[in-house]
């Protein structure tokens, strides 16, 4: 039997006939080459403006271009872009357009190190990038901020200017795992509308490409040196094999190699992807992959300790640690709160669960097992508590933009084209705010019991109930605490609301 077919049998589920490349003007626009381009060019240009006011605009953040809509609205937007449809920041990501760019006259010679090929590099960059943006108060400085985003341009840039394939959407953007779990919640996803045209297709254009000979269109890309009419997945995801959204950027490189037309972004229930077990194109089996466990702990429990930095509790926890080790400097205290946050807290309440599953299911396999069997259950959670906070941030300050924008304007020509500064203008009132954010937790608690349940049916079906339990009671506490930080009053970072 085709292994296509076999693959398909096992993990793949009906795709519902509703698809956003069918619907006559964005799908018309979406399955058009330059799609991509055009959305990249927009945010490149606003990018750029970004960074021109981080380094010579004023260097107070609420008036600040770079800081306000990084730290404000970009965040959010992710999010409930996410939430609305999929990983639209990857596929308009402006990161990449330089690379898109340099690939017109060089390409890559190496291949990505084989021992560098998981996720271990970006989940230390995603880190970092927490712990810098604490440590340095980010959200204060737009001239840091700005060293940011240049520095991801030069990153994104360099990586792919060196190896092959997207490489560092793949291995190295820290941006692009947070899409990527994230997106596990979207209700779309790039995937085969008729398995049986793929049964029978022997080109495997979606991965491979198409190759060309037209100097224009051979400038889309390159495949080892040579020059191709349309690249296929740069992520190794073979569309018949691929399950969900998980490191996808929603590049669409494959709908435009496809010569069947046969790949479409379609409607899906969230999270189901999150419930497959087996291998997956381009991934294997997640469920057998530590790194996957960290990343989607540090993705959840770093949610937490994000929130949990935003409010008051936080400063008499760091004033409590400098009393009791008489330490004076931040970066050992903060270091502290997150090996506390991201490794020691982590550790004991998965490892106690899985201790609680094995005893509940009689089983000899090893905590670490269990724990990556059942980590995925954390992804819906993790991105309720995302959704809740960026969200809170977005929806009460998502207007400051515009006293923001006539400002900057005013200062760099002189003249108020768009008016006076309207300083007073912020976002939706807290008391409207608050009830979506409980929702968003909401959401997200239903999420992680429904797959914890899945998994548990799946693996213990004749123990479910018992071995389901410890997850359940992981899953609760985690929703009390974030729901305990979200009714605290909460910083108003970047803004002059706060005041």
């Amino acid at each position: 039997m085709n292994p296509v077919a076999v693959h398909v049998a096992r993990t793949a589920s009906p795709k519902t006939s509703f698809d956003l490349l069918r619907l006559p003007l964005i799908g018309r626009f979406l399955k058009w080459r330059y799609s991509r381009i055009a959305m990249q060019i927009p945010l490149l240009v606003i990018s750029v403006v970004m960074i021109a006011h981080a380094f010579f605009g004023p260097q107070l953040a609420p008036k600040n271009l770079a800081a306000l809509l990084t730290w404000v609205h970009f965040r959010g937007l992710v999010v409930i872009a996410v939430l609305m449809a999929g990983n639209l920041f990857c596929m308009a990501c402006p990161f990449l357009l330089p690379r898109e760019l340099a690939r017109r006259w060089f390409s890559p010679r190496w291949e990505w190190p084989r021992w560098l090929r998981n996720k271990w590099p970006a989940i230390v960059l995603f880190v970092f990038v927490l712990f810098v943006y604490e440590l340095f108060d980010l959200w204060a400085d737009p001239w840091w901020t700005g060293a940011l985003i240049v520095g991801y341009f030069a990153a994104a840039t360099g990586v792919d200017a060196l190896f092959r394939k997207a490489s560092f959407c793949k291995y190295v953007c820290p941006i692009g795992q947070f899409n990527f779990l994230s997106s596990t919640m979207a209700p779309f996803e790039i995937a085969v509308r008729d398995h049986g045209v793929c049964t029978s297709c022997r080109t495997r254009d979606c991965i491979r490409g198409v190759r060309g000979s037209d100097p224009e269109v051979s400038a889309m890309g390159r495949l080892g040196g040579q020059s191709i009419g349309q690249r296929g997945c740069e992520l190794a995801l073979f569309q018949p094999r691929k399950v969900g959204n998980l490191d996808c950027t929603f590049c669409l490189d494959c709908v435009y190699a496809c010569p069947h037309d046969n790949v479409g972004m379609v409607a899906r229930l969230p999270a189901e992807e999150l419930t497959v077990r087996g291998n997956r194109s381009g991934l294997r089996s997640i469920e057998r992959r530590f790194d996957f466990t960290a990343l989607i702990t540090v993705f959840t429990f770093g949610a937490i300790l994000n929130a949990f930095a935003m409010i008051s509790p936080v400063y008499s926890l760091e004033q409590w640690l400098a009393r009791v080790t008489g330490l004076r400097v931040e970066w050992p205290i903060l270091g502290a709160i997150f090996a506390l946050g991201l490794v020691i807290e982590p550790v004991v309440i998965l490892a106690a669960a899985a201790a609680w599953t094995r005893r509940a299911a009689q089983s000899r396999e090893s905590a670490l097992v269990i724990v990556n069997r059942f980590a995925r259950s954390l992804v819906p959670l993790g991105f309720g508590v995302w959704l809740a906070h960026y969200g809170f941030h977005f929806f009460t300050g998502f207007l400051t933009i515009v006293p923001v924008a006539q400002n900057a304007i005013r200062e760099a020509l002189g003249v108020a084209l768009l008016g006076s500064p309207l300083w007073q203008l912020g976002g939706l009132p807290e008391s409207i705010v608050y009830p979506m954010e409980m929702g968003f937790l909401g959401l997200g608690l239903i999420g992680s019991i429904g797959v914890a349940w899945v998994i548990a049916r799946e693996a213990y079906p004749a123990r479910t109930r018992a071995v389901f339990a410890p997850w359940v009671l992981v899953h609760g506490i985690l929703f009390a605490s974030a729901a305990w930080i979200m009714n605290q009053p909460m910083d108003m970072r970047g803004t002059f609301l706060g005041g």
